[in-house]
C-alpha cells in the first residue's frame, strides 16, 4: 500500500471516529438544555478541516511521497497532537462536541491539558495539520491549509472566549 494511502487512513478514521463522539456528546448536552451561541464558523469548520487534509495528502501523492526522516517526523508531530487532542477530549467528557454549545450552570475546566492552556484541542488541531504537510512535504499547501483553518480555528476561539465571558464555558 502506497504511503499516502496509509497516512490518510490514519487521518480519516479517527475524523470518523471524533464525529461520532461528537453527535453523541452533541444530543446529550441539547438534551441537557445546552445552547449555542450566535457567529459560530462550526459549518465553515466542518468542510475546511478535511479539505486541509485532504490538500496535503493530494500534494504527498502528487510528489510520490515514500517513507523517508520526513515523513517520522511529520507522523510524530501529528501523533502527539492527536494525543493532547485525546486528552482534552478525556478531560472534557461528555461536554466536547465539534459545536460550540453552552450546558447550563457549566463552569471552567480545570483538569487535564486546561490546567495550563485554554484551547488545547486547537492547539492539537493545528499540530495535525501541521503533522501531516510535513509528513506529506506539502510546501505548497501546508500555509494556504494550516493558516487558512487557524483563522477559522480564530473565529471560534472569539464565539467560545464570549460565552467565557458571560459566566459559562463551552470546551473546545
Amino acid at each position: 500500500m502506497r504511503v499516502p494511502v496509509l497516512i490518510a487512513l490514519a487521518v480519516f478514521v479517527p475524523i470518523g471516529a471524533e464525529a461520532m463522539l461528537s453527535a453523541r456528546h452533541d444530543r446529550l448536552l441539547r438534551a441537557a438544555g445546552a445552547v449555542e451561541p450566535a457567529g459560530d464558523v462550526y459549518r465553515a469548520m466542518q468542510v475546511a478541516y478535511p479539505m486541509a487534509f485532504l490538500a496535503l495528502l493530494t500534494e504527498g501523492t502528487l510528489r510520490q511521497v515514500e517513507a523517508d526522516a520526513w515523513i517520522c517526523a511529520g507522523l510524530l508531530v501529528f501523533a502527539a497532537s492527536k494525543a493532547l487532542k485525546y486528552w482534552a477530549i478525556a478531560s472534557l467528557g461528555a461536554r466536547w462536541t465539534f459545536r460550540v454549545l453552552v450546558p447550563p450552570s457549566s463552569t471552567p475546566i480545570r483538569r487535564g491539558p486546561y490546567r495550563w492552556i485554554s484551547h488545547p484541542n486547537y492547539v492539537a488541531v493545528a499540530g495535525e495539520l501541521t503533522g501531516i504537510a510535513i509528513a506529506m512535504h506539502a510546501i505548497v499547501t501546508a500555509l494556504p491549509a494550516v493558516a487558512g483553518f487557524g483563522a477559522l480555528m480564530w473565529r471560534r476561539i472569539a464565539v467560545e472566549e464570549n460565552a467565557l465571558g458571560e459566566g459559562r464555558i463551552r470546551p473546545t
